[in-house]
């Protein structure tokens, strides 16, 4: 095997060793650009980006050109000129609705060819699955606006919608009792109290077909938190669990608010806690939450030295007046139990002998 010897040369180590290394290129903020003529410090220099030229604005000399415009570009698109929307893309994509949605859409604008555009375009594009859909989701806002509900339940809702619509679920089922009952499990799902007979008188729906339509749409829901976690990004199904009726402190809130006390979080208050430990009273199983918690009230806001007549809670919580005083002699009867010790004076503003006796 051959082998070839090369000589060392030990000056060529050296000025390796002594040559520097390349260092890398790093901008020298303290330079600064300033016009020969004026000499003015600090420097007085507009930059014009319509003309892209960097220029002195004390003599007007143009020190630079080909200046980039580092700002936003913001433009209108829309069809009115004086309209200050920076807007330059259109609407997010909506999972509420069908298709990509990506399609240009032809304004509903003044002249007369503009709107038979715009209706053509709109018996082209739209199917009547989406328009179903539409005047679906336009019902639950417009029934969900009326009582106050908030716009997440309002979302709530239509999503729960649209994955019964997906899935064929109520074939032959009149619209109105599917939105009742959508309203009705999304109230559920957010913790807010609201019985059959609030959406029944809501939606016109009888109570009976919005159970119906309510066990269906539990057991369907439970079936897609298990088998399908894509329809979770508007309204995630992994926190969705079963639930059991509206008890009775889960409306003493509601009711409170109309009656205009005093002080109503008191109330509030001490009616919850009087609420879930009615439970234990015998005579009282089997009864609607609505007259539990009107009872409660009543007996609450006497305790409170703050009372109210039971035609006034009756009226707010929808009951009879004979129904209240039914209830109320129950809850009377068991008031040493139910009433805790820390609720009354000192310790607490109840006052004992303010309850009525009948």
């Amino acid at each position: 095997m051959a082998t070839t010897n090369t000589p060392f040369d030990p000056f060529a180590a050296m000025q390796d060793k002594q040559q520097p290394q390349q260092q890398e290129y790093r901008e020298n903020l303290n330079s600064r650009v300033m016009c020969p003529d004026c000499k003015e410090d600090p420097p007085n220099l507009t930059e014009e980006f319509s003309s892209g030229d960097l220029v002195c604005a004390s003599c007007g000399l143009v020190l630079g050109d080909r200046i980039i415009d580092t700002r936003s570009e913001w433009r209108t698109f829309a069809n009115d000129e004086n309209n200050d929307d920076p807007s330059r893309v259109g609407d997010a994509m909506n999972p509420l609705l069908n298709g990509s949605q990506l399609e240009t859409s032809i304004a509903f604008g003044e002249g007369g060819r503009a709107r038979e555009l715009h209706r053509a375009q709109n018996r082209s594009q739209l199917d009547k699955a989406t328009k179903g859909l539409l005047a679906a989701y336009g019902d639950i806002s417009s029934l969900c606006d009326a009582v106050h509900i908030p716009k997440t339940v309002q979302e709530s809702a239509k999503h729960i919608y649209k994955m019964t619509d997906d899935a064929k679920l109520f074939k032959g089922k009149s619209q109105e009792s599917i939105i009742a009952g959508c309203i009705f499990i999304a109230c559920r799902q957010a913790r807010l109290g609201r019985t059959f007979k609030e959406i029944h008188g809501l939606t016109n729906v009888s109570k009976k077909e919005i159970g119906r339509t309510f066990k269906q749409l539990e057991k369907f829901l439970m079936t897609q938190r298990e088998n399908d976690a894509a329809n979770a990004s508007l309204y995630s199904l992994d926190t969705y669990e079963n639930t059991n009726s509206t008890g009775a402190e889960e409306l003493c809130g509601r009711y409170c608010s109309q009656l205009n006390f005093r002080n109503p979080h008191q109330v509030e208050k001490y009616s919850k806690l009087l609420a879930a430990k009615s439970s234990t009273v015998k005579d009282l199983a089997g009864r609607s939450p609505l007259s539990v918690a009107a009872a409660c009230i009543y007996m609450i806001c006497h305790l409170l030295e703050d009372p109210r007549p039971s035609r006034d809670i009756a009226s707010a919580a929808g009951v009879s007046d004979g129904t209240i005083k039914t209830a109320y002699k129950f809850l009377l009867q068991a008031k040493d139990d139910l009433i805790q010790k820390s609720w009354l004076k000192p310790d607490g503003p109840g006052n004992m002998a303010k309850l009525p006796t009948n």
